[in-house]
């Protein structure tokens, strides 16, 4: 079924089929914890649910995001670390050369070698020495400037460490604050979606489906579905969207890169690595780096940005739709490419 959908989409089918639905007869639902509370619709239960698991989405996104910097610092506090121990090695022969050279004076009686050179009887023999001389204190000068420069490069990095380390304790601390909010986040959708009779959990998706089919059809109607400019998909773009989906049916699992479970930028993340193109971990990054184009340009492989703080993203196949990984509790999909609100669209191989 699903591969028949998908051959169906990305041989330029301009819609996407949802199975329609009669209007809901909106069952009541209390609201959790409050009791004495008006009953609500099931429309409302859903919008509720549904705001709960964008602001989970959205916390993902700031803890992918974190967990990209602190890689970051640990890297470069490892790169100091061996500079440091490159200087203080450096910093230990110039010492040792220092060392030799005070001790080769204390045993000359600590005259400086021009007055040694002066009070010798032999002029020839004190101009070859005086060349010897000359060079010699060039080195010790030479010596001194090293090791001047080597404790300035020790004192630096040690400033750098310590710099590294207050990042890498802050984005720690970012990383547990998303970390909490997607977990309370997840717990309180759930605790809703628990709460609901079978049957209104079952009509709960097909209201998901129904919004979703809606919003579609209004993209397409809008005249914002590709008009077939992008040019023709590159080889790349064909393996990163052979790669996603290949993913349909995994469970969403938030921070998840693969290769059981992904996120949604996790999974454009490892699509576009299977197709040898290296892409910022999180939606909002590939939103700022990457090159974007005009929707109506899209091609199979481009990625669809959603939601005005671009915490979603999904992979154009064509046809009008995506493959992405929605949200907790569902599996990598194909959906309408209209069907949340649309941000913009990027090109990794641009």
């Amino acid at each position: 079924m699903v591969a028949a959908a998908l051959l169906a989409s990305v041989t330029g089918a301009q819609t996407w089929p949802v199975t329609a639905h009669a209007a809901p007869a909106a069952p009541a639902a209390p609201r959790p914890g409050d009791p004495g509370a008006r009953p609500r619709s099931l429309e409302e239960v859903r919008k509720e649910i549904d705001s709960l698991y964008r602001e989970a989405e959205a916390a993902t996104d700031a803890y992918n995001a974190a967990g990209e910097r602190q890689s970051e610092q640990e890297r470069s506090i490892l790169k100091l670390a061996r500079a440091v121990v490159a200087a203080q090695d450096r910093m230990a022969g110039l010492k040792n050369r220092a060392g030799a050279l005070a001790r080769a004076q204390y045993r000359s009686g600590g005259l400086p070698a021009e007055a040694r050179m002066l009070f010798g009887g032999d002029p020839a023999e004190f101009l070859d020495n005086a060349a010897l001389a000359h060079k010699g204190q060039q080195a010790a000068r030479g010596l001194i400037a090293d090791l001047a420069a080597t404790q300035t490069a020790l004192d630096g990095y040690a400033k750098a460490a310590s710099e590294q380390w207050e990042k890498l304790a802050d984005e720690r601390a970012k990383k547990e604050d998303a970390k909490k909010k997607i977990e309370a986040r997840l717990r309180s959708a759930k605790d809703l979606e628990s709460r609901l009779a079978a049957k209104e959990r079952d009509r709960l998706r097909q209201l998901e489906e129904e919004r979703a089919y809606a919003a579609q059809e209004k993209w397409l109607s809008a005249g914002a579905a590709p008009k077939g400019g992008g040019g023709a998909t590159s080889d790349q773009g064909k393996r990163a969207v052979a790669f996603a989906t290949a993913q349909i049916g995994k469970d969403y699992v938030w921070g998840a890169v693969g290769p059981n479970t992904f996120d949604c930028s996790g999974l454009t993340l490892k699509a576009w690595a299977a197709a040898g193109r290296p892409i910022p971990r999180t939606s909002q990054e590939q939103w700022r780096q990457l090159p974007k184009v005009d929707a109506r340009d899209m091609r199979p492989g481009d990625l669809i940005i959603y939601f005005r703080d671009a915490s979603h993203v999904g992979m154009y196949v064509g046809g009008g739709a995506i493959v992405h990984a929605p949200r907790p509790g569902r599996q990598v999909t194909l959906a309408g490419a209209g069907s949340m609100p649309v941000l913009g669209v990027v090109r990794p191989d641009a």
